[in-house]
């Protein structure tokens, strides 16, 4: 018996263990101090009421035979993906429900979609990455190249003629930088891919967050049916961090190497993948109703409130960011030449703040670390006083 020796080659640890350790010892050695958490992703408001109803009802439903349900479809329950579907429709892009795959969360899909490809297939990612798309081609031993993203290009990589590769990780907005690309941008990456005959896997788990002009999705983009999927996240849009609900849209059109690539995916789920619950699906229709939409809106703008209040302190500061506008990310440069772990050291020592370190998310987040707009407003207000008093 052996060992997939693949896992040799990941980082020991998970970026955000590190941070949960680091930030633990800590507190353990300093329990009189009051630590505020802007570093790792999740939510802090409740779930909107429209959509705790609507799992009550979901759960209420299994109480009884006549309503009772069992196996969902392997793609999501069809009111599920029709309430996507209009969604879509909502802000210009025509995606059938029929294209629509119900899932437990996007980061799930980015992850597992490698399934269906070859081992033998060369991945591009930007760097700085989300760390998933990473770590996951590395268990599959993968050839990875990355795209970099840096000050110069405004934290938004774009494609090198020169490289030839076969899938291609695209997020945007992005994690962990905020930076989001403009629908020219996009078109250059699709164009590539088809050049190239090449996927793009587009993580659009913060597209709610989008207030300027810009693509809420990839397949607003001329020719990405041909060469896209997109994952996105109820996680951050509707506060289902701890609830799991996502979707993955594959066009029926595309396809490689003779397969249906759609097909292909229904496979593997089928195999591996039973479904997500029905009070489940139940809240997630929910969030596409339109007293949903008008309730995670109030939800998403009191973030985007808490971007901008960290943004501002920055530009007080007369610090280099990104993000902050159209992502609940804030991507920072580390002051006084600090490098990342550097920074997070002497912020959580001396403020007593915890952000991500930016190195753990690739060789251009060295001297990077990235704020999140996800805490309570008391907080992120206290934590802004904090920093500005530490750094002015």
């Amino acid at each position: 018996m052996k060992i997939n020796k693949n896992f040799d080659n990941l980082v020991p640890n998970y970026l955000f263990a590190d941070v949960a350790k680091k930030t633990a010892d800590y507190a353990a050695a300093n329990p009189d101090k009051k630590i505020i958490r802007l570093g790792i992703g999740d939510v802090t408001l409740p779930l909107a009421p429209v959509v705790v109803e609507a799992m009550k009802r979901g759960a209420e439903n299994l109480a009884h035979k006549e309503s009772f349900k069992g196996y969902p479809d392997y793609e999501g329950y069809a009111f599920v993906r029709e309430a996507i579907s209009g969604y879509y429709k909502s802000f210009g892009v025509t995606v059938s429900a029929d294209e629509i795959f119900v899932s437990d969360g996007a980061k799930s899909d980015c992850g597992n979609i490698g399934d269906i490809f070859a081992q033998d297939n060369t991945v591009l990612v930007t760097d700085p990455v989300y760390p998933v798309y990473v770590d996951a081609n590395i268990m599959a031993g993968r050839k990875i190249v990355y795209a970099a993203s840096n000050r110069g290009n405004g934290f938004a990589a774009m494609p090198d003629d020169s490289v030839k590769v076969d899938i291609i990780y695209l997020c945007s907005p992005n994690n962990p930088t905020g930076a989001a690309y403009t629908a020219e941008q996009l078109k250059a990456w699709v164009d590539y891919a088809l050049k190239n005959d090449a996927i793009i896997l587009y993580d659009s788990a913060y597209e709610a967050f989008i207030t300027e002009d810009l693509p809420r999705s990839i397949f607003a983009i001329e020719g990405a049916r041909q060469c896209a999927i997109e994952m996105c996240s109820l996680s951050k849009t509707a506060g289902f961090t701890g609830t799991r609900c996502g979707y993955t849209v594959i066009p029926k059109e595309l396809a490689r190497d003779g397969h249906s690539i759609y097909d292909t995916w229904y496979r593997r789920q089928a195999t591996k993948f039973n479904g997500v619950s029905w009070p489940v699906q139940c809240a997630a229709a929910a969030v596409f109703s339109e007293e949903g939409q008008r309730q995670i809106k109030e939800n998403i703008a009191y973030y985007q409130e808490n971007a901008r209040i960290i943004a501002s302190a920055l530009d007080e500061l007369g610090i280099y960011y990104t993000g902050g506008k159209n992502s609940p990310y804030i991507w920072l440069q580390c002051p006084n030449g600090m490098g990342s772990w550097e920074f997070f050291d002497f912020l959580l020592e001396n403020a007593n703040v915890v952000g991500t370190p930016g190195e753990g998310f690739g060789e251009n987040g060295k001297g990077f670390f990235r704020l999140t707009s996800f805490g309570d407003r008391e907080n992120t207000i206290e934590a802004v006083e904090r920093i500005k008093a530490l750094l002015k």
